[in-house]
């Protein structure tokens, strides 16, 4: 069962009229406003379509545990709805492993792809199922000070608190249950066997400094994806689209364009 997501539209004016879609991909705990920075950049090429994953932002909540192909699946259903025959694909973490999906199980789809701060494969499951444990049980804000630890550098931390204030009011906002169903679809993830299925023009995208999905899980992906690229992003943790949005966006447009 397909989850119906939130879509909103960007440079449908500033773009020129035959400028190919480019898809955005929320990571956990977050929603379309961790692409905001990056947004202008990205509409003056491209028709932008930030995608809010399921149980996040305004998208439905379906009873979880979730897995990377229902959440695969939501998105297709988006391109089917709108006629999207193929798209260029931007996700960072679990908007990656999104992305990875979709490359390899409809490589028609993705025409080119953008993975940021990601991975194919994020054991230990246990961790993960504990999170989920801990969120249907205590709320989002339960994990916040963990998130913002993995999500920002601490120099980031210390000269941007508005920014940081504003990426926890994301992650508050966030259903428990979306929140936890996700969490449960990244234990269960394990997309290694599927990445040399890819066909689309691939960028991968690391940042130095990522506790969560460390630069080691960017290499793997390049290696198993034909023709891959990778950069890495210094002084970025998780959430780099905010803490090193100019060079993110230069990144992606550069790879995407």
């Amino acid at each position: 069962m397909t989850a119906r997501l939130t879509t909103t539209w960007y440079g449908v004016d500033s773009a020129p009229m035959d400028a190919p879609v480019l898809v955005l991909g929320n990571s956990i705990g977050t929603n379309q406003g961790m692409w905001a920075p990056l947004i202008p950049t990205f509409a003056q090429r491209f028709r932008v379509l930030a995608v809010e994953t399921r149980g996040h932002g305004g998208s439905e909540v379906l009873p979880g545990p979730y897995s990377i192909a229902d959440l695969g699946g939501d998105f297709l259903a988006v391109f089917d709805e709108l006629g999207l025959a193929t798209v260029r694909y931007a996700g960072l973490s679990i908007g990656g492993m999104i992305g990875m999906w979709l490359a390899s199980h409809a490589p028609d789809r993705v025409e080119k792809l953008a993975l940021v701060c990601t991975s194919a494969h994020l054991p230990p499951a246990s961790g993960w199922i504990s999170r989920a444990q801990t969120v249907r049980a205590e709320g989002t804000g339960a994990i916040a000070e963990l998130a913002v630890g993995r999500w920002f550098t601490e120099g980031f931390r210390e000269r941007s608190p508005d920014q940081v204030k504003a990426a926890i009011a994301m992650l508050e906002a966030t259903s428990d249950e979306g929140y936890a169903g996700c969490c449960e679809a990244i234990a269960g993830m394990d997309l290694r066997p599927d990445l040399h299925r890819i066909t689309a023009d691939t960028l991968v995208i690391a940042g130095a400094d990522d506790p969560a999905t460390p630069p080691s899980h960017s290499e793997a992906i390049v290696e198993s994806v034909p023709g891959a690229h990778l950069q890495i992003v210094p002084d970025a943790s998780h959430l780099a689209t905010l803490e090193q949005p100019d060079t993110i966006a230069t990144l992606i447009m550069g790879a995407l364009a």
